[in-house]
């Protein structure tokens, strides 16, 4: 792939402002995702029980948003060996317009489909 197709600084600036978003959006989650205080005193059976689902969503979206900081990591550290571009599975490049959309894909579109089932 011929890195004049593509424009790794804009990219770079991508992935970097998205991994600021996610980790701002973890200091404001981390609160939520705290454990739930049960105290029947306080608060009902159905408040508790919507307290402790809320607690469950921040937890996993907490998951998902420490998922998402490694690949972009992963992303740019692959931009940095100029390894970025190129499909994990089979060696080929990935589409420009794929990585436009999504650069922290790892697969081109027909490894990726191969993975997913689809």
């Amino acid at each position: 792939m011929a890195e004049s197709d593509l424009d790794l600084d804009e990219l770079r600036a991508r992935l970097l402002g998205l991994r600021r978003t996610l980790t701002d959006v973890g200091k404001i989650g981390d609160a939520a995702a705290e454990t739930v205080e049960l105290d029947q005193a306080r608060q009902g059976r159905l408040s508790r029980m919507d307290a402790m689902q809320a607690q469950a969503m921040s937890v996993e979206a907490k998951r998902r948003r420490e998922s998402q900081l490694r690949q972009v990591a992963a992303a740019l550290a692959r931009i940095e060996t100029d390894d970025f571009g190129w499909c994990v599975d089979c060696g080929e490049p990935i589409g420009i317009p794929r990585l436009e959309i999504d650069p922290i894909a790892l697969r081109c579109i027909v490894c990726a489909e191969r993975v997913e089932g689809t």
